[in-house]
């Protein structure tokens, strides 16, 4: 179909810029470990994030996974199902328990009022989700793995250039694991990145990335093989000098779809958070059928008959997995569990333009009733 929209667009940059970039690599034959692209990226990523210290790695599941792996966590980990396959498949493939906490109605974060009562003595750590790029309670957690002195590892992947209370997103709790990946508001095709304080789990963490080496000769560990190769840096460091145009061209479509449907009965947008600089990451809409006269179900099949897609994101919650049969009770969220049924994230990317929201808000505004 003719000018079908995508919910989401890689942002790239012009195809000469990134030529340009990897001519260098045809001298020098240096395409991946650790390279002057990979080192550049690391560099310039630390100063625009505003954190201590950060590693690359090959995409944000590896990221999550290896973090966890290198903190040698035993037990629970209390985490949220309203989030992408990753962050529970990162608890689960480490041999943990993940113990699911609901969410916050407006935020769709871990409503941190309910963790406190998840925690038994076999809880290690607290991994939270910034959903849609809204920022977890980073006070209360904060209070809670201080008070129980468990971990804090943030999946931050929603998050990228963000900032709380002045503050880069990046430097909050022990670790905040980030992705690069295509869909993102920063890409490098694929990639990821922790942010940490602990230098002795960074020195961690690039062992378990490099397959346990020290030098030519020296293998004292066990790792996997998670490097950013350096494509990827590449198109990392061309991304970075234009991210801040693209977050501005991202607010411009979020502020149409707003003007368009706030204060529509049955609709929920997403909400503004007070000391947060936004990314304009995503655009969830949450549609409660009674008030609205139309479930998400509709409205979906309806954009896509118009050759509009939108994605149910988060659904179905991590929770309720096939392969997690059995082991969970997803009434234990039923925050969670009621948004996921009628949550639509609707197209948003820095190119789209806004004579198209405005037909994608007329589709929606066309199934009420």
């Amino acid at each position: 179909m003719e000018n079908k929209i995508l919910v989401t667009r890689s942002s790239m940059p012009e195809l000469d810029e990134y030529m340009n970039e990897i001519t260098p690599m045809w001298d020098s034959h240096w395409l991946t470990n650790m390279g002057p692209k990979h080192k550049k990226l690391q560099d310039n990523l630390c100063e625009y994030l505003g954190v201590e210290n950060i590693d690359l790695l090959t995409n944000g599941h590896m990221a999550l996974e290896l973090t966890l792996q290198a903190m040698n966590l035993q037990g629970e980990v209390i985490t949220t199902p309203f989030t992408f396959a990753s962050t529970t498949h990162a608890i689960v493939r480490n041999g943990l328990t993940p113990v699911f906490c609901d969410i916050d109605p407006e935020t769709y974060c871990m409503d941190a009022s309910k963790i406190e009562k998840l925690i038994t003595d076999r809880t290690c750590a607290i991994m939270p989700v910034h959903v849609y790029g809204n920022v977890c309670n980073i006070e209360e957690i904060e209070r809670i793995a201080h008070k129980y002195e468990l971990k804090v590892i943030y999946d931050a992947a929603h998050t990228f250039g963000e900032s709380y209370k002045g503050k880069g997103i990046g430097s909050f709790g022990d670790v905040s694991c980030f992705s690069f990946h295509a869909t993102k508001v920063f890409n490098s095709i694929e990639g990821g990145a922790v942010c940490f304080k602990d230098k002795q789990l960074g020195a961690k963490l690039y062992e378990l990335k490099n397959f346990g080496i020290h030098g030519p000769e020296e293998v004292p560990a066990v790792g996997a093989n998670a490097k950013m190769n350096e494509f990827c840096a590449a198109m990392g460091l061309c991304n970075l000098r234009h991210v801040d145009e693209e977050i501005a061209k991202r607010k411009a479509v979020v502020e149409r779809y707003r003007e368009r449907l706030e204060d529509v009965e049955g609709i929920q947008l997403n909400c503004i958070q007070n000391d947060v600089k936004s990314n304009y990451a995503y655009f969830p809409v949450v549609f409660e059928e009674r008030l609205y006269g139309a479930s998400r179900a509709e409205v979906f099949d309806k954009l896509a008959e118009n050759g509009i897609g939108a994605r149910k994101y988060f659904y179905p919650l991590t929770n309720t997995f096939e392969c997690f049969h059995g082991k969970y009770d997803v009434t234990e969220t039923p925050v969670a569990l009621h948004i996921s049924k009628r949550v639509l994230t609707l197209p948003l990317y820095a190119d789209l333009a806004l004579e198209d929201v405005d037909r994608i808000c007329d589709i929606i505004l066309g199934c009420k009733y």
